[in-house]
Protein backbone atom coordinates (compact mmCIF):
# COMPACT_ATOMS: atom_id res chain seq x y z
CA UNK A 1 0.00 0.00 0.00
CA UNK A 2 1.35 3.20 -1.36
CA UNK A 3 1.78 5.50 1.60
CA UNK A 4 0.54 9.77 1.40
CA UNK A 5 1.96 12.29 2.96
CA UNK A 6 1.24 12.50 6.95
CA UNK A 7 1.08 15.66 8.84
CA UNK A 8 1.58 14.01 12.28
CA UNK A 9 0.13 15.11 15.68
CA UNK A 10 1.40 18.19 16.68
CA UNK A 11 3.86 21.06 15.73
CA UNK A 12 7.47 21.84 16.19
CA UNK A 13 7.86 24.72 19.01
CA UNK A 14 11.20 26.01 20.21
CA UNK A 15 12.21 23.22 22.81
CA UNK A 16 14.84 21.42 23.82
CA UNK A 17 15.07 17.96 22.40
CA UNK A 18 15.14 14.63 24.98
CA UNK A 19 16.18 11.62 23.75
CA UNK A 20 15.02 8.91 25.70
CA UNK A 21 16.85 5.73 24.75
CA UNK A 22 14.67 2.53 24.70
CA UNK A 23 16.53 -1.13 25.20
CA UNK A 24 15.18 -4.49 23.99
CA UNK A 25 12.74 -2.78 21.40
CA UNK A 26 10.67 -4.92 19.29
CA UNK A 27 10.88 -5.00 15.22
CA UNK A 28 10.16 -1.97 13.42
CA UNK A 29 6.39 -2.57 11.92
CA UNK A 30 6.66 -0.81 8.40
CA UNK A 31 10.16 0.70 8.03
CA UNK A 32 9.39 4.54 7.38
CA UNK A 33 11.56 7.95 7.14
CA UNK A 34 10.19 11.53 8.42
CA UNK A 35 10.66 14.64 7.97
CA UNK A 36 10.69 17.72 10.87
CA UNK A 37 11.45 21.34 9.37
CA UNK A 38 9.84 24.18 11.20
CA UNK A 39 6.37 23.52 11.97
CA UNK A 40 6.22 21.32 9.21
CA UNK A 41 6.33 17.06 9.64
CA UNK A 42 5.58 14.59 7.32
CA UNK A 43 5.84 10.83 6.69
CA UNK A 44 6.91 9.36 3.41
CA UNK A 45 7.64 5.55 3.08
CA UNK A 46 11.15 3.92 2.36
CA UNK A 47 10.62 4.13 -1.81
CA UNK A 48 9.88 7.29 -1.53
CA UNK A 49 13.21 8.47 0.35
CA UNK A 50 15.21 6.99 -1.94
CA UNK A 51 13.67 8.79 -5.02
CA UNK A 52 13.71 11.92 -2.49
CA UNK A 53 17.09 11.40 -1.77
CA UNK A 54 18.41 10.99 -4.81
CA UNK A 55 16.32 13.97 -6.27
CA UNK A 56 18.28 15.95 -3.84
CA UNK A 57 21.40 14.46 -4.53
CA UNK A 58 21.42 14.28 -8.54
CA UNK A 59 20.16 18.71 -8.27
CA UNK A 60 23.41 19.02 -5.99
CA UNK A 61 25.61 17.52 -8.20
CA UNK A 62 24.19 19.73 -11.20
CA UNK A 63 24.80 23.01 -9.16
CA UNK A 64 21.02 23.23 -8.82
CA UNK A 65 19.25 25.03 -6.39
CA UNK A 66 16.94 23.31 -3.94
CA UNK A 67 14.34 25.08 -5.35
CA UNK A 68 14.63 23.10 -8.47
CA UNK A 69 14.14 19.95 -6.24
CA UNK A 70 11.27 21.26 -4.40
CA UNK A 71 9.66 21.22 -7.75
CA UNK A 72 11.37 17.84 -8.70
CA UNK A 73 9.63 16.24 -5.64
CA UNK A 74 5.98 18.06 -5.96
CA UNK A 75 6.25 17.02 -9.50
CA UNK A 76 6.74 13.37 -8.85
CA UNK A 77 4.34 13.45 -5.68
CA UNK A 78 1.55 14.49 -7.81
CA UNK A 79 2.13 12.72 -11.18
CA UNK A 80 3.35 9.22 -9.17
CA UNK A 81 2.94 9.58 -4.98
CA UNK A 82 6.81 9.26 -5.80
CA UNK A 83 7.20 5.67 -6.62
CA UNK A 84 8.52 4.31 -9.95
CA UNK A 85 5.33 2.65 -10.86
CA UNK A 86 5.28 0.41 -14.61
CA UNK A 87 1.98 2.05 -15.74
CA UNK A 88 0.25 5.35 -16.42
CA UNK A 89 -2.20 7.60 -18.33
CA UNK A 90 -1.71 5.92 -22.16
CA UNK A 91 2.13 5.51 -22.35
CA UNK A 92 3.40 7.46 -19.21
CA UNK A 93 5.61 5.31 -16.72
CA UNK A 94 7.93 6.20 -14.14
CA UNK A 95 8.07 8.72 -11.29
CA UNK A 96 7.38 11.76 -13.53
CA UNK A 97 4.55 9.70 -16.02
CA UNK A 98 6.77 10.84 -18.83
CA UNK A 99 5.13 9.66 -22.30
CA UNK A 100 8.27 8.08 -24.82
CA UNK A 101 5.47 8.84 -27.64
CA UNK A 102 6.53 12.69 -26.87
CA UNK A 103 10.00 12.98 -26.58
CA UNK A 104 10.97 11.63 -23.00
CA UNK A 105 13.15 8.52 -24.14
CA UNK A 106 12.06 4.89 -24.54
CA UNK A 107 9.95 3.18 -21.88
CA UNK A 108 13.14 1.15 -20.11
CA UNK A 109 14.53 4.65 -19.66
CA UNK A 110 11.90 6.61 -17.93
CA UNK A 111 11.38 3.46 -15.54
CA UNK A 112 14.85 4.15 -14.63
CA UNK A 113 14.77 6.52 -11.95
CA UNK A 114 18.64 8.55 -12.77
CA UNK A 115 17.51 8.97 -15.90
CA UNK A 116 14.01 10.25 -15.67
CA UNK A 117 14.62 12.74 -12.76
CA UNK A 118 17.88 14.04 -15.19
CA UNK A 119 15.16 14.14 -18.19
CA UNK A 120 13.12 16.47 -15.47
CA UNK A 121 15.93 18.64 -14.74
CA UNK A 122 16.97 19.02 -18.40
CA UNK A 123 13.36 20.40 -18.74
CA UNK A 124 13.40 22.59 -15.77
CA UNK A 125 16.59 24.32 -16.54
CA UNK A 126 15.27 25.36 -19.87
CA UNK A 127 12.46 27.32 -17.90
CA UNK A 128 13.67 30.44 -17.34
CA UNK A 129 13.24 32.36 -14.52
CA UNK A 130 11.81 29.38 -12.86
CA UNK A 131 13.20 29.40 -9.39
CA UNK A 132 11.03 33.02 -9.45
CA UNK A 133 7.74 30.77 -10.16
CA UNK A 134 5.31 29.39 -8.35
CA UNK A 135 5.70 25.20 -8.47
CA UNK A 136 2.76 25.09 -10.62
CA UNK A 137 3.81 27.27 -13.20
CA UNK A 138 7.41 25.88 -13.17
CA UNK A 139 5.97 22.16 -13.11
CA UNK A 140 3.85 22.89 -16.00
CA UNK A 141 5.79 24.23 -18.24
CA UNK A 142 7.94 20.68 -18.13
CA UNK A 143 5.50 18.66 -17.84
CA UNK A 144 2.31 19.96 -19.55
CA UNK A 145 0.03 18.36 -17.37
CA UNK A 146 -3.76 18.31 -17.98
CA UNK A 147 -4.08 19.41 -14.15
CA UNK A 148 -1.26 21.42 -13.77
CA UNK A 149 -3.30 23.62 -10.55
CA UNK A 150 -2.51 19.88 -8.37
CA UNK A 151 0.95 20.77 -7.96
CA UNK A 152 0.97 23.15 -5.94
CA UNK A 153 -0.88 21.06 -3.51
CA UNK A 154 2.41 19.29 -2.51
CA UNK A 155 4.18 22.26 -1.74
CA UNK A 156 4.48 22.30 1.71
CA UNK A 157 5.25 18.79 2.47
CA UNK A 158 8.22 19.35 -0.72
CA UNK A 159 10.10 22.27 0.53
CA UNK A 160 10.09 20.42 4.04
CA UNK A 161 11.59 17.56 2.05
CA UNK A 162 14.15 19.65 -0.23
CA UNK A 163 15.51 21.59 2.95
CA UNK A 164 16.43 18.48 4.57
CA UNK A 165 17.85 16.23 2.05
CA UNK A 166 19.95 19.57 0.82
CA UNK A 167 21.10 19.76 4.06
CA UNK A 168 19.98 23.29 5.23
CA UNK A 169 17.87 21.54 7.95
CA UNK A 170 20.56 19.95 9.90
CA UNK A 171 19.53 16.75 11.40
CA UNK A 172 15.68 17.14 10.33
CA UNK A 173 15.47 13.65 8.25
CA UNK A 174 15.35 10.02 10.20
CA UNK A 175 14.19 6.70 8.97
CA UNK A 176 12.94 4.05 11.21
CA UNK A 177 13.96 0.63 10.32
CA UNK A 178 14.99 -2.73 10.82
CA UNK A 179 18.58 -3.42 10.95
CA UNK A 180 20.17 -5.28 8.50
CA UNK A 181 23.76 -6.62 8.96
CA UNK A 182 25.93 -7.58 5.54
CA UNK A 183 25.90 -4.19 4.28
CA UNK A 184 29.87 -3.53 2.44
CA UNK A 185 31.48 -0.57 1.70
CA UNK A 186 32.46 -0.53 -1.50
CA UNK A 187 28.73 -0.88 -2.55
CA UNK A 188 28.08 2.83 0.02
CA UNK A 189 30.88 4.21 -1.85
CA UNK A 190 29.85 3.19 -5.23
CA UNK A 191 26.19 4.47 -4.65
CA UNK A 192 27.86 7.62 -3.12
CA UNK A 193 29.44 8.61 -6.34
CA UNK A 194 26.98 7.80 -8.21
CA UNK A 195 24.52 10.55 -6.73
CA UNK A 196 26.30 12.89 -5.77
CA UNK A 197 29.19 12.67 -8.88
CA UNK A 198 32.82 12.41 -8.12
CA UNK A 199 33.93 13.42 -4.45
CA UNK A 200 36.37 12.27 -2.13
CA UNK A 201 34.96 8.55 -0.59
CA UNK A 202 37.47 6.85 1.44
CA UNK A 203 37.07 3.11 2.46
CA UNK A 204 38.57 2.11 5.69
CA UNK A 205 37.48 -1.31 8.02
CA UNK A 206 33.65 -0.90 7.78
CA UNK A 207 33.18 2.37 7.34
CA UNK A 208 32.97 4.94 4.76
CA UNK A 209 34.39 9.05 5.30
CA UNK A 210 33.46 11.29 3.06
CA UNK A 211 35.84 14.56 4.23
CA UNK A 212 34.29 18.28 3.41
CA UNK A 213 36.48 20.82 2.39
CA UNK A 214 35.00 24.75 1.87
CA UNK A 215 33.31 27.72 3.94
CA UNK A 216 31.46 26.11 6.69
CA UNK A 217 27.89 27.20 5.39
CA UNK A 218 28.69 24.73 2.42
CA UNK A 219 30.23 22.22 4.62
CA UNK A 220 27.10 22.32 6.97
CA UNK A 221 24.75 21.86 4.31
CA UNK A 222 26.97 19.03 2.14
CA UNK A 223 27.36 17.06 4.50
CA UNK A 224 23.85 17.27 6.17
CA UNK A 225 22.48 16.55 2.36
CA UNK A 226 24.78 13.31 2.38
CA UNK A 227 23.80 12.06 5.95
CA UNK A 228 20.36 12.42 5.18
CA UNK A 229 20.63 10.93 1.71
CA UNK A 230 22.59 7.91 3.89
CA UNK A 231 19.81 7.38 6.17
CA UNK A 232 16.92 7.52 3.75
CA UNK A 233 19.06 4.83 1.79
CA UNK A 234 19.75 3.01 5.16
CA UNK A 235 17.41 -0.16 4.41
CA UNK A 236 18.83 -0.97 0.83
CA UNK A 237 22.88 -0.65 1.36
CA UNK A 238 22.29 -2.09 5.14
CA UNK A 239 24.06 1.25 6.86
CA UNK A 240 24.24 0.52 10.25
CA UNK A 241 25.35 4.52 11.65
CA UNK A 242 25.69 7.75 10.13
CA UNK A 243 27.64 10.17 12.01
CA UNK A 244 28.22 13.95 11.45
CA UNK A 245 28.29 17.35 13.30
CA UNK A 246 27.99 15.88 16.61
CA UNK A 247 25.01 13.39 15.86
CA UNK A 248 24.78 9.96 15.12
CA UNK A 249 21.80 8.15 13.88
CA UNK A 250 21.99 4.06 14.53
CA UNK A 251 19.51 1.38 12.90
CA UNK A 252 19.84 -0.33 15.76
CA UNK A 253 17.90 3.07 17.77
CA UNK A 254 16.53 4.20 14.84
CA UNK A 255 13.50 4.98 16.66
CA UNK A 256 15.43 7.72 18.61
CA UNK A 257 16.15 9.57 15.45
CA UNK A 258 19.66 11.68 15.69
CA UNK A 259 21.53 11.60 19.14
CA UNK A 260 23.99 13.08 20.55
CA UNK A 261 28.02 11.75 19.42
CA UNK A 262 30.70 13.93 20.72
CA UNK A 263 33.34 11.90 18.49
CA UNK A 264 31.51 13.26 15.42
CA UNK A 265 33.30 15.23 13.30
CA UNK A 266 32.06 18.53 12.13
CA UNK A 267 34.50 18.28 8.41
CA UNK A 268 33.86 14.03 7.90
CA UNK A 269 30.56 12.09 7.28
CA UNK A 270 31.16 8.87 8.33
CA UNK A 271 28.70 5.89 7.38
CA UNK A 272 29.33 2.66 8.97
CA UNK A 273 27.99 -0.73 7.80
CA UNK A 274 29.37 -2.64 10.76
CA UNK A 275 27.44 -2.24 14.11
Amino acid sequence: MRLRWVILAGLVTAAVLVTVVVRDREPVRGEYCMAEVGETRLQIDVEQARWTTLMAAISQRRGLPPRATTIAIATAFQESKIHNIDYGDRDSAGLFQQRPSQGWGTREQVLDPEYSIGRFYDGLVKVKGYQAMTITKAAQRVQRSAYPAAYAEHEEFARALASALRGYSPASFSCRVNPAAGGRTRDVADDVNDSFGDIPVEVDRGAVRVPLEGRAPDVDARGWGLAHYAVGNAPRLKIASVAFDGLVWTAEDSPDGWVVDRGAARDTVVIRVEG
